[in-house]
């Protein structure tokens, strides 16, 4: 798998992502790939460097990351 593989994501992927120093546990939504308001902020996504609209499991709220900041949750 490459680098580019790696960073690319799905509706329904179990992810993980750093927050105000915690790790957070949530499920992708959807892939953005165009500028657009997502989760109270402009997002400047393409189909070359896309970003991703989360769901905390914990808290149920929504934010936007580069697939650079998401990572794949381990199997239990």
């Amino acid at each position: 798998m490459d680098s580019s593989d790696e960073d690319d994501f799905a509706a329904g992927d179990e992810v993980t992502w750093r927050s105000h120093g915690s790790t957070v546990e949530g499920t992708v939504e959807k892939k953005i790939t165009d500028r657009r308001t997502e989760a109270g902020r402009t997002v400047a996504a393409s189909e070359r460097e896309p970003q991703y609209l989360v769901r905390s499991a914990d808290s149920g709220r929504t934010a936007v990351h580069k697939g650079t900041a998401l990572r794949r949750k381990d199997p239990e």
